[in-house]
């Protein structure tokens, strides 16, 4: 019997790193970009809508308790294991995580992008704003140094840059809830609830990539037991995180003001405090947004792995280099890849179908959940999570509930686009709608999925 591909992988992070992890891909980008372009869709009502998506990830996040806490949760692959391990078919768990990778790859892309946007604001104007491509390329190539050392570096590094995040933002918060003006919180819908509807989607990228952690399932310590709690508990504090620092941003500063700026939490920083911690509020975004680069360039790789030990993929890019631990194949992949995104400047073409995709595989995910103790019993009998069958069904069904609605908004809002203006105009203005861009995507998908099939066939014969 072959020793799985999985298996090669260290096991050196542990709960804190985990945290790190977790918190680091979530407050990025959602917080210190998000809020402000929100605010465009619903006025300060963006606060709300933090609120109003929390029920709804943490519900989706039982989903991804629950299996980690079996034996899969010992290895990568996330949605992919756990869909393909429960139904015992490899077709939808392939594209969905296909879709995923791509998705996964242009918010690295632009998340490192946003850094050196964040960059140059820090440094003053000290550098022109035509070395952001370089600067973000520069960053991109740094972190995948730091991956391919080893996971222990990526722990490290992760854990000391969300302390400096977390230091930023008790200097941004703490003050500001004190120099609140409620009068910049009116009004508080400006465009009623289609628009507070319509920003779901966008806000819902701040929680977006939660569940990047069970990628990590391979290399964390005692994981079927510290991964399920980390979820549950990184997501609670996330929620109170954007709660708080979105109230402070519009509470201080005025919504358009707050649009209009390159760094909105910095801006709205310095209406209260003194230049040098100002100045630390933006080094806290800066720190935000590499945490967020670091954890979504793990993702991908970790992906392959599992496709290549089922097959589905060249075994060559789930290799793992036997003097670090890491898929070195598979993190040079993500990194060419996106580095051709960004120097390109299409990064939209892989962006676009990020929340789509993602709510769409949480949306099966759930599925999954509630399929789970009929369609593999086996492995609902391995589950170890004290939580009750009832509790997780509901978990489970508010999830659908929530995901189905924000497919169907977002379906929707394209459907608009695409009455609105032609396939020649959407090239031009590079808004290429969801829907186009997953069958475009989705249709690589399935061939790539049908070739690999059918070796997989030939091989076994």
């Amino acid at each position: 019997m072959s020793v799985p591909l999985s298996a090669s992988l260290r096991r050196d992070l542990g709960a804190v790193e985990s945290y790190a992890t977790l918190l680091g891909m979530l407050i990025g980008a959602g917080i210190f970009k998000v809020t402000s372009d929100a605010w465009e869709l619903t006025g300060s009502s963006v606060i709300l809508g933090y609120l109003v998506l929390a029920p709804a990830i943490l519900a989706t996040s039982v989903a991804y308790s629950v299996f980690l806490s079996t034996p899969l949760g010992r290895e990568p692959g996330g949605e992919y294991t756990h869909l393909s391990r429960t139904f015992g078919g490899y077709g939808l768990a392939f594209v969905g995580v296909w879709l995923k990778v791509i998705s996964y790859i242009g918010a690295l892309a632009y998340l490192a992008r946003a850094l050196a946007d964040y960059l140059i604001e820090l440094l003053g104007g000290a550098l022109p704003k035509s070395a952001a491509i370089p600067i973000a390329a520069a960053s991109l190539i740094f972190f995948y140094v730091i991956h391919v050392a080893g996971v222990r570096w990526f722990g490290r590094i992760q854990v000391w840059m969300c302390i400096l995040l977390g230091i930023s933002i008790v200097v941004l918060v703490l003050p500001g809830l004190f120099n609140i003006h409620i009068a910049n919180y009116k009004p508080f819908f400006t465009h009623g609830a289609g628009g507070f509807a319509s920003s779901l989607p966008l806000i819902f990228f701040a929680y977006a990539g939660f569940e990047s952690l069970a990628q990590t399932a391979g290399e964390v310590r005692d994981s079927t037991h510290r991964l399920p709690r980390i979820f549950l508990r990184g997501i609670l504090a996330t929620t109170v995180i954007y709660f708080l620092m979105s109230a402070v941003a519009f509470g201080v500063l005025p919504g358009a003001e707050l649009r209009r700026s390159a760094a909105p939490m910095a801006e709205a920083a310095s209406r209260y405090l003194p230049i040098g911690a100002a100045w630390f509020v933006t080094f806290g975004a800066v720190m935000a947004l590499t945490t967020s680069v670091n954890a979504t360039m793990l993702v991908p790789s970790r992906v392959g792995i599992m496709l290549a030990e089922d097959g589905l993929a060249p075994a060559f890019i789930g290799r793992i280099a036997k003097k670090t631990g890491t898929p070195i194949v598979g993190l040079t992949l993500t990194l060419l890849v996106t580095l051709l995104l960004l120097v390109s400047g299409q990064i939209s073409l892989a962006l676009n179908i990020a929340v789509f995709a993602l709510v769409v595989l949480y949306f099966l995910h759930s599925i999954a959940l509630l399929a789970l103790p009929r369609a593999n019993p086996e492995l609902y009998a391995s589950v170890t999570l004290r939580m009750p069958l009832i509790v997780q069904r509901i978990a489970a069904v508010i999830s659908l509930l929530f995901m189905g609605t924000l497919i169907v908004v977002q379906l929707a809002g394209d459907v608009s686009v695409l009455r609105r203006l032609s396939f020649r105009e959407r090239i031009e203005h590079a808004s290429l709608t969801t829907i186009e861009l997953v069958l475009f995507w989705g249709a690589i998908g399935a061939i790539l999925y049908l070739l690999a099939a059918r070796k997989r066939r030939a091989d076994a014969v």
